[in-house]
């Protein structure tokens, strides 16, 4: 009976509406969230998404579609810069909006984004990521490695890690996961560490290039490693009719783990970490390695079935089994009964059910983008400014207007939802290759270095209390010029050696049609 005069935060309900809100604010701040934040941007996102439905005038050009669409867009934009609902839920809700308003219908077409490959794709790769998560396989790995590597400096710490993080790219998809994967080997690493300037700064420089920097640039060659590497690949399926496959996707974006390698000069150079040592690093790693227990006949069966999906994503040109396909039949495999010992719900619970109703709800934004012309529209509106410049001048232009944009947004997947089918429709009128124009800008997104609440795996790592807001700016704006310089200098013409320069849209896709 107590409990049916009780709030779902456990308070008691008041009887008037100041009491009300004061437990409106109690629930929130349980969930770990600003209320003053939440509720200022719910309450902004919902009036935002009328004026614009109900009371801005048309803008010239944008047919009706186009600006309910652009109402739903301006809602999810809101929401993901608030935190004002869990991610998951706005990308359910999407589909729904987008109906209701009129900008795409039917249902089945506003919720395109749900029966993509790319999604079946992402959800095998999430439970594969569980599975081994639950079978101990990713701290496994990780501990192994750095066994192996015997690290003695901060250096060799994040030269090593790096490595785990790029062998966990293939198993554990999403930046934040893997950072989130490695915050406690990371934590006990740098609990080594003594209280002088020297070992500050070298805690700071592993926290920063591992969990942040590492985490995103050893995604950027891995399709399924990266989330947005998943809408693009979606976009241009849908939209051009070009497909990209998982070793297409590699051969084209493996030069960005140079850009570790300019960090990481960077990092050092800053922090000036280059001779400071790890006291015990090498007997500790050694220590929690000798702690695990034998591999076990599941984790053997384990890694064969993953082997198995990863040889068949890297000879899909062969048998021309679609990635999707192949990672399902991967899971088939797994769930024989009786095969391991842990239950659904230890699956279910380490899965990422959010993320990944986040980038189907993502994709279908991106798709109504498309086809109700907003995407046309703000390709438009844009052309003005970026018309009559040089190709690296236009991609210049437009990587410095990203990370703005950045600024105020923590989800990858959302930024890159609202910017790709704008960089899409804009190449053409700009006379540029549409899928190395898109790439080259949508790809700079993934390094916004600036504040920590810009990308999940920078939320992770700021939560181990290592470095200061302003230590993470201090390092952070030259690592993302570095990042626009090396898109233009290094990514560039490596896609034109790859056949598709950005400056030819004449240029014969080099790659299998969808």
């Amino acid at each position: 009976m107590q409990r049916a005069e009780t709030g779902l935060g456990g308070g008691a309900l008041g009887s008037g509406p100041v009491n009300w809100l004061a437990e409106l604010r109690e629930n929130i701040r349980a969930t770990g969230r600003d209320p003053g934040k939440v509720l200022l941007g719910f309450f902004l996102a919902w009036g935002l998404f009328f004026f614009i439905l109900k009371v801005m005038p048309a803008p010239e050009g944008l047919p009706p579609a186009g600006q309910a669409t652009l109402a739903v867009m301006i809602w999810a934009c809101t929401m993901w810069i608030f935190e004002a609902i869990p991610v998951g839920i706005s990308g359910v809700l999407i589909p729904m909006l987008l109906v209701m308003t009129g900008a795409v219908t039917p249902f089945p077409k506003a919720a395109s984004g749900f029966t993509t490959p790319v999604v079946f794709l992402c959800l095998s790769a999430f439970i594969f990521a569980a599975i081994m998560q639950a079978a101990g396989l990713d701290r496994r790995i990780a501990l192994s490695m750095l066994h192996r590597m015997k690290v003695k400096t901060v250096n060799g710490v994040i030269w090593a890690m790096f490595a785990v993080n790029f062998v966990l790219s293939f198993i554990i998809p999403a930046a934040n996961a893997r950072a989130a994967t490695l915050l406690p080997v990371i934590n006990g690493i740098t609990s080594l560490f003594g209280d002088s300037k020297e070992e500050q700064n070298g805690k700071k420089a592993i926290v920063i290039q591992t969990l942040v920097y590492g985490s995103m640039i050893s995604g950027m060659c891995i399709l399924t490693a990266h989330l947005p590497n998943l809408v693009l690949v979606g976009l241009f399926e849908k939209q051009l009719g070009l497909r990209l496959s998982y070793v297409d996707w590699f051969l084209l974006q493996w030069p960005y783990l140079g850009m570790f390698v300019l960090t990481q000069w960077w990092v050092q150079f800053y922090f000036k970490t280059r001779h400071v040592g790890v006291q015990g690093g090498a007997q500790a790693v050694e220590q929690r390695y000798q702690e695990l227990p034998r591999t076990s006949r599941s984790e053997w069966l384990i890694l064969l079935v993953f082997t198995i999906v990863a040889v068949l994503w890297l000879t899909e040109d062969l048998h021309k089994i679609k990635s999707h396909l192949s990672a399902l039949m991967g899971l088939s495999l797994l769930f024989i009964p009786g095969l391991f010992g842990f239950k659904w719900k230890e699956i279910q619970d380490r899965t990422i059910w959010g993320t990944l109703l986040l980038l189907a709800g993502a994709l279908s934004m991106s798709e109504a983008m498309s086809v109700s012309g907003l995407a046309q529209w703000l390709s438009d509106v844009i052309h003005p400014i970026a018309e009559g410049h040089a190709w690296w001048m236009v991609l210049l232009i437009l990587m410095v207007g990203t990370h703005i944009i950045r600024l105020g947004m923590l989800s990858n997947i959302a930024a890159i939802t609202m910017l790709a089918p704008v960089l899409l429709a804009l190449a053409p009128k700009l006379g540029l290759h549409p899928v190395a124009f898109t790439m080259l800008v949508s790809d700079t997104d993934t390094f916004a270095y600036i504040l920590p609440t810009q990308i999940t795996a920078a939320v992770i790592a700021y939560s181990t209390g290592t470095f200061t807001t302003l230590d993470y700016l201090k390092v952070g704006w030259v690592s993302v010029i570095i990042a626009i310089a090396y898109g233009i200098g290094v990514m560039a013409p490596w896609y034109a050696f790859m056949g598709i320069p950005v400056w030819d849209p004449t240029a014969p896709w080099p790659f299998g049609k969808a």
